[in-house]
């Protein structure tokens, strides 16, 4: 019961409340006694005034004990008369023994005159006095004291008594609904998170509304952005297994077919070593796809640490064009150097330090990937070049560029997600992986990939690299290229 958050708000509540009628209780005990000693105190003061006189004309110690034991006779229950003489002695006094040095009159009091205090009994009692001064000699003043016991704790405990139970009703009917109220504002919102993130994993969530505290709202908002990022990845997640579903059937399905005319003997001598040839090709194909998406895993977890060395940029993009150079004439490309009429020359020295397989794979992605969208009689274009990266450090600019379609309009900004095919003649037969994994190379790095239409036709991108790697913005360990 008490890990509900609205109990816990009401006994938080309930724990303020006594708190604070016990403070208030304490204040109002202290005033209500410090009243009714001052108003016994003035009453003492009222009925000793009119005595003075009496007093005064009185003549000896007779005289005044005669008249002390009338006056007696004429006060209330419980109040007592004594004389205070000059010389600090009691007169007359029925209490016994009380310290007539603890009564105060101030020197400058006057006849008629009231100093009021407290004493003590012999015995302990508590006692509130009120004395008047008669006279007033060298020696001091003549005083008439009447004194009583102190119930003024007992008189204000029963004002208390009377008083408090209105503060504690009042403080209920306020601080119950403000209870209610504000364990209302926070656990309604707190029942939709916990209701929708029970939804979650199953079925498509709704984004909640921003109510309640500044903190619930915060959470609300997280909450919002998460299983927005987790639709998103689930959506994600069924477009990556559809793709990989699509790209494993077509080569298990030939593997299938040669297998089965193999084994059933249909296909023999010459046909044989076709259908076996067919069954290889497919099947490196297929572990070029388990290959790929290892490297992407690899590359998305950071499992595998770059290694940097001094490179030469405009050596390895001459590589490049080397390697491709016999796929491409076959193909009817040209493909060559920018700059340059040779294929495999051309690119000036330009030094970069990054990891050697990294870029060789950046290369090689960026020009099978403008191979598979040129067409015969195109020209598809390599360079290096030094540039500067958006926050002005040195960096070098790998680019490919062809004067083939292009890229469809609309598909700049998801060419780089995974398995993402812009145009099915533009990917040709690959896997739709191969401009993710230059983007994740490149910011692997501290750096990034971007890509463009150019003008009148063709389409180029671009890799900006670092000259020294530093680590990506997201501050997560760099990962590694498969080689």
């Amino acid at each position: 019961m008490l890990d509900r958050v609205a109990v816990r708000i009401g006994l938080a509540f309930v724990a303020v409340g006594l708190a604070t009628t016990l403070a208030v209780g304490v204040g109002l005990l202290v005033t209500l006694r410090e009243m009714h000693r001052e108003a016994t105190q003035a009453a003492m003061a009222d009925v000793a005034q009119p005595l003075v006189a009496r007093f005064r004309l009185a003549s000896g110690a007779v005289e005044l004990r005669r008249r002390l034991n009338a006056l007696a006779q004429e006060l209330p229950d419980g109040v007592d008369a004594f004389l205070l003489t000059a010389n600090g002695r009691v007169v007359g006094s029925p209490l016994g023994d009380a310290d007539a040095a603890a009564i105060e009159i101030d020197p400058g009091l006057g006849p008629g005159e009231v100093a009021a205090g407290g004493l003590a009994a012999a015995d302990g009692t508590p006692l509130l006095y009120a004395a008047t001064v008669i006279s007033r000699t060298a020696a001091g003043a003549n005083a008439i004291v009447l004194a009583t016991a102190d119930r003024s704790a007992g008189a204000a405990w029963r004002d208390l008594t009377r008083v408090l139970p209105f503060v504690v009703l009042v403080a209920l009917l306020v601080g119950v609904p403000i209870a209610w109220l504000l364990s209302r504002s926070i656990t309604r919102p707190l029942r939709r998170l916990a209701v929708a993130t029970a939804d979650v994993p199953t079925a498509a969530t709704q984004p909640l509304p921003l109510e309640g505290p500044r903190e619930v709202r915060d959470l609300t908002g997280r909450f919002n952005a998460m299983t927005a990022e987790v639709q998103a990845a689930q959506r994600e997640e069924a477009e990556v297994l559809a793709n990989i579903r699509h790209d494993l059937r077509t080569p298990l399905t030939v593997i299938g077919g040669f297998a089965e005319a193999l084994r059933d003997g249909t296909a023999t001598g010459p046909a044989a070593e076709r259908a076996a040839q067919a069954i290889s090709e497919e099947a490196a194909r297929i572990e070029g796809l388990v290959d790929t998406l290892g490297t992407m895993e690899g590359l998305r977890t950071g499992e595998l640490p770059l290694r940097p060395e001094p490179l030469d940029a405009g050596a390895l993009v001459a590589a490049a064009v080397e390697r491709f150079g016999p796929p491409a004439e076959a193909a009817g490309v040209v493909l060559r150097v920018a700059g340059t009429g040779e294929p495999p020359g051309g690119a000036a020295v330009l030094a970069v330090t990054a990891d050697r397989a990294a870029v060789e794979r950046i290369l090689a992605n960026l020009v099978e990937n403008a191979l598979a969208a040129a067409h015969p009689g195109t020209t598809v274009l390599v360079d290096a070049l030094p540039a500067r990266d958006p926050t002005g450090m040195a960096a070098v600019s790998l680019r490919v560029s062809d004067d083939g379609p292009g890229f469809p309009p609309g598909s700049l900004d998801r060419v780089f997600d995974r398995f993402y095919r812009a145009d099915p003649a533009r990917s040709g037969g690959g896997s739709g992986l191969g401009l993710a994994i230059v983007r994740a190379l490149a910011r692997a790095h501290g750096g990034d990939a971007t890509a463009e239409n150019l003008a009148p036709t063709g389409a180029r991108v671009t890799v900006t690299l670092p000259v020294v790697p530093r680590p990506p913005a997201s501050a997560a360990p760099p990962p590694a290229a498969a080689g």
